[in-house]
């Protein structure tokens, strides 16, 4: 009988990024306390520039993009703010969203299912995702269980189980 195997990645849905986006903006734009504060959220490239007149108010924007984020199940982990720069008059906020799994992370990964997960498991890079296979379903089963209940600074998903 031929290995099972699943998966483990580090995607975001572009789309639901962007309708967190456009929901935060209208959010921003209808209420009071953001009202002339300049307060606004948009794409810049690749990047979501957040911006302000005040650094509380940029980070209270920050916090309502992170709610609807959220809502939509994308995971907070994905999301790299950094800190508000004052830029003349405005703060502004460079958050990006990240996806893949660096090399350091997937090797950290693949020594956590060697070291605590059953035997006969094996891991494998494959650029920015991890293979996990085994000849046992229970197995694989095993290897997701442990490692939700791990606290990584990334988020992952469990996909392409077969």
């Amino acid at each position: 009988m031929a290995d099972s195997s699943f998966d483990i990645v580090s995607k975001v849905e572009r789309q639901e990024v962007d309708n967190a986006l456009n929901q935060a903006a209208k959010e921003i734009s209808q209420r009071y306390d953001f009202k002339g504060v300049g307060a606004s959220i948009s794409w810049s490239g690749e990047k979501i520039l957040l911006e302000a007149n005040s650094e509380d108010r940029v980070k209270a924007v920050l916090d309502v993009f992170q709610s609807k984020l959220i809502k939509r199940g994308i995971s907070l982990k994905a999301l790299d703010a950094g800190e508000p720069q004052l830029s003349g008059k405005e703060y502004k906020i460079f958050a990006s969203i990240e996806e893949g799994i660096s090399q350091e992370n997937a090797k950290k990964v693949a020594k956590i299912i060697r070291d605590e997960g059953p035997k006969g498991v094996k891991a494998q890079v494959q650029g920015d995702e991890l293979r996990v296979s085994s000849k046992s379903r229970d197995d694989l089963q095993a290897i997701i269980a442990l490692l939700k209940g791990k606290d990584f600074d990334f988020a992952l998903q469990f996909v392409n189980y077969r």
